[in-house]
């Protein structure tokens, strides 16, 4: 769904493992799947579609 909502709004996306660094799996390890917007906080766990159009919409 992310992939689809960024194609929709042109806007680049990168996928990142918690267990690829250990910094990340300490800040969000019970939040997965965590969405971040301009490297802040933005979702967890049930993405919502209409909340993300619209912030990456700004």
């Amino acid at each position: 769904m992310v992939s689809q909502v960024c194609q929709e709004t042109e806007q680049v996306f990168q996928v990142l493992s918690i267990t690829d660094d250990p910094e990340l799996a300490d800040m969000y390890w019970e939040k997965i799947p965590v969405i971040l917007v301009d490297g802040q906080p933005f979702d967890f766990w049930r993405v919502n579609r209409e909340r993300l159009i619209t912030k990456l919409n700004q």
